[in-house]
């Protein structure tokens, strides 16, 4: 072999690695925000891949993505937007709670933002508008505070001997003073007394707890929050203790254990999320993809632990349920 050829030769593999190297470089990057926990959202994110899928992208292959958790800790939330936002990520998904996107928005104008939120995005000040969101900002809003009468409503079905109602709320949480304002209004149409219990933390959800001894609540409304469902083994648990029949925001509870949810489909508005991301990589504008409301809501009664609580399932409730866990 001639010494030209040779050095050519070694020329081209020792380029290689940099080839590959240049390539992975070129990988864009999706920055993932969310006000949990890994542990909490191992399903959902694999609902928010296979939308990255269906628009065209897998992780590792053609994408890259750099996951933000807060553990819980929604102090944390701008300073990991802020992170994503100077390792100059394409575009930022954001999940859990309207806090994230809040976050993010005000970390960027310019780097598209895809959110999932249960609040109104308009009221939120996410968007200008639903059809025409405006700025970097578009998602999916799965009508978790909207939803709150009818999640009321359907507590009522199941236990309909009950006049007085503990509503557990995180006074950080998403949008608590307009889901307090729907489920008082709610109540009171009902002729139902309201309890409010603040809880932030896992020691005062035990406290909210440690009241019903002296309170007696006939139920429990149980508010929508990032934080409680990654603490729905505890609520299920401390429930199921004081034998009070609880309603939820989502079915993630009922597997768990809890009376009755009663939201979105999370797993589709997870996945639709990873669409829309996907959407942006190929090129399309936040301001032209208009918000997603959900529009298929489950109910989900976990049959067995009505059982346990002395309840009895009306058969109207039976054959409006999504699914009857037994």
């Amino acid at each position: 072999m001639r010494r030209r050829h040779f050095i050519t030769l070694l020329g081209g593999a020792a380029a290689w690695p940099l080839t590959a190297r240049a390539q992975q470089s070129a990988m864009p990057v999706i920055g993932f925000l969310n006000p949990t926990s890994l542990d909490s959202n191992v399903d959902h994110l694999r609902a928010f891949r296979q939308g990255l899928k269906e628009a065209g992208y897998v992780e590792g292959e053609n994408v890259a993505i750099e996951y933000r958790w807060a553990e819980n800790q929604i102090d944390r939330m701008p300073a990991l937007a802020a992170e994503l936002v100077r390792k100059q990520v394409a575009v930022i998904a954001t999940t859990g709670a309207t806090s994230a996107a809040s976050a993010a928005k005000a970390a960027t104008t310019t780097i598209p933002i895809v959110f999932l939120t249960g609040a109104d995005p308009v009221e939120s000040g996410l968007v200008a508008s639903l059809a025409r969101p405006g700025g970097n900002l578009t998602g999916i809003n799965i009508l978790t505070i909207e939803l709150t009468a009818k999640r009321l409503e359907l507590l009522r079905e199941l236990v309909p001997a009950a006049t007085r109602v503990a509503v557990l709320v995180n006074p950080a949480g998403p949008a608590p003073e307009t889901m307090l304002r729907d489920v008082e209004a709610a109540a009171r149409a009902m002729g139902l007394q309201v309890q409010v219990l603040n809880a932030g933390t896992s020691q005062e959800i035990n406290a909210a707890f440690a009241s019903f001894v002296r309170e007696r609540p006939d139920a429990l409304f149980v508010g929508p929050d990032p934080f409680f469902v990654s603490r729905r083994v505890q609520l299920v648990h401390l429930a199921s203790r004081h034998a009070v029949p609880a309603a939820y925001t989502q079915r993630d509870y009922a597997d768990a254990g809890g009376l009755m949810s009663y939201g979105s489909n999370l797993m589709d508005a997870f996945r639709q999320v990873g669409v829309y991301t996907g959407r942006i990589l190929k090129g399309a504008k936040p301001t032209d993809l208009p918000v997603v409301q959900a529009s298929k809501f489950e109910l989900v009664i976990n049959h067995e632990t009505a059982r346990m609580l002395g309840l009895t399932v009306s058969d109207k409730l039976l054959a409006t349920a999504y699914e009857v866990i037994e």
